[in-house]
């Protein structure tokens, strides 16, 4: 898939953007000007191209996300027809009504990051179904009167590296655990990220040195699995005056429940439980191409939670550097364990915030839904990254840390159990028990993304399958610190 500026070649076809309440080239019913709806208007001679329109709703509605969703829409309806380049159109009214919130930089981003993801497909273990084929991308100089061709230039740049790190993030989540377990993550991690840059460094602990550092959640949580855990540590240094931003996230490669095995009867999700280590990685290799000027850690604890004869037992008590010790009530409870772990890691090597990122918790998805994750924490930081997710789409809706609730968290042998007594708030419950291992000097949100993870059937510019939640916004989020 290629992204062509004045190109010579003719598309066989050309894409016009629908609105509402403005006039259109051709002849089109007020349906197929509704939002992210998709009109063939096929030409009457072979010397013509078929145009394909891209209902876009009223002016005033337009957002990023919606401009997004309709650029993976028309890639995606392309694709399926067969054909191999289209033109997007802008037309003259375009330019005239944009909206003064969205500069021509920022809908022309966001068309192309819809129009790449909307060409994803996981086709790795396909045969007979796969689908062969791209998409190519045409546009216009002229149709951007705002940008001059070095401005164009990057944007294409900039939606290109944006939209792979979204890809790297959704091929991780989507891959099956006899391909990516812990030993093949962690491995994997330092050879993606083996690149010439001295300010990218990466650490594995693994064995002793996590016996050393008491990782003892991580420990606990892969006893029962062949593959042993580990922690990967990814240091992006660029700016060394800079205070260190942590961001932790959830690698979790397949979670069967431990002893509490679940039980449901396709469990295939079980191999996404590690999107917040995707979203992490994601966000990473975006702002490592992009060369930001930044000081950020990654931290992914990576483990296998599986029965076996060697598995962590419920009534386990895992013993913490910070002094804390943990009842694990239920080992289906694993991903907060191992949260501890990196946290607390986090504040010894010196970082002053901190960004822990998982699918933690089925609660908050009956909760919020699949459309949005739950962020809990510091108050800044949370609203920074909830105006960051309702630009870029991955969005966040605050929740509240209910100090009474940590009355259920309480064990009648530890200092702590895993699981709340209560069936309800079980994603409140979870946020107060990460809060417990986050030092006094570190400021820390959490980002609940279970719900997120993945769509269930396709929607906007995501398939079925795993969506890269998480690697665009950590990765506006890290860049916007600098700024400020």
């Amino acid at each position: 898939m290629n992204i062509l500026f004045d190109s010579a070649n003719v598309a066989d076809t050309i894409v016009y953007l629908a609105y509402d309440e403005e006039s259109f080239p051709f002849k089109l019913g007020a349906p197929h000007k509704q939002c992210s709806s998709v009109t063939w208007l096929h030409a009457r001679t072979e010397e013509e191209s078929d145009v394909l329109a891209v209902g876009m709703g009223k002016r005033k509605d337009i957002t990023l996300e919606r401009i997004r969703r309709a650029g993976g829409a028309a890639a995606r309806a392309i694709l399926k027809e067969g054909r191999s380049s289209a033109t997007l159109v802008r037309l003259a009214s375009e330019a005239i009504n944009r909206n003064k919130d969205i500069t021509a930089a920022d809908e022309l981003q966001a068309w192309m990051e819809g129009w790449i993801l909307g060409l994803y497909r996981f086709q790795t273990y396909r045969g007979t179904t796969k689908v062969e084929g791209s998409v190519d991308l045409q546009l216009q100089s002229i149709d951007w009167p705002e940008l001059s061709s070095i401005e164009l230039e990057a944007v294409r740049v900039s939606a290109q590296i944006r939209a792979e790190g979204a890809v790297v993030a959704r091929d991780l989540v989507n891959e099956v655990p006899g391909t990516l377990n812990p030993d093949r993550f962690a491995e994997w991690m330092a050879e993606f990220f083996d690149r010439d840059d001295d300010a990218l460094k990466v650490h594995i602990y693994r064995g002793q040195e996590l016996v050393e550092l008491q990782m003892n959640g991580l420990l606990a949580v892969g006893a029962g699995s062949k593959h042993a855990p580990a922690l990967v540590e990814i240091r992006y240094k660029s700016n060394p005056e800079l205070p260190m931003l942590a961001l932790v996230g959830k690698g979790v490669t397949f979670d069967l429940g431990g002893m509490n095995v679940k039980t449901a009867s396709d469990i295939s999700d079980a191999r996404m439980d590690m999107g917040g280590a995707a979203a992490v990685i994601g966000a990473m290799d975006i702002l490592i191409r992009k060369r930001a000027n930044v000081n950020v850690t990654a931290l992914i604890p990576v483990v296998d939670n599986v029965p076996d004869a060697e598995a962590m037992l419920p009534s386990s008590v895992i013993r913490y550097p910070n002094g804390v010790t943990v009842q694990v009530a239920n080992t289906d409870g694993e991903g907060r364990l191992i949260i501890a772990d990196a946290l607390i890691h986090a504040a010894n090597i010196g970082a002053n915030q901190a960004v822990d990122i998982a699918t933690l918790t089925g609660n908050v998805g009956a909760a919020l839904g699949l459309g949005i994750a739950g962020i809990w924490g510091d108050a800044d930081i949370t609203q920074s990254l909830v105006e960051i997710g309702e630009r870029n789409g991955e969005r966040l809706w605050p929740m509240p840390l209910m100090d009474e609730y940590e009355a259920d968290l309480r064990s009648n042998y530890a200092d702590l159990r895993n699981v709340s007594t209560s069936p309800f708030a079980g994603a409140i419950t979870a946020a107060l028990f990460i809060r417990r291992f986050v030092a006094e000097s570190m400021s820390w949100v959490h980002i609940d993304m279970a719900g997120t993870v993945q769509y269930k059937q396709d929607v906007g510019y995501s398939e079925a399958g795993a969506t890269g939640y998480g690697a665009r916004l950590l990765a506006d989020y890290v860049m916007k610190q600098v700024h400020h």
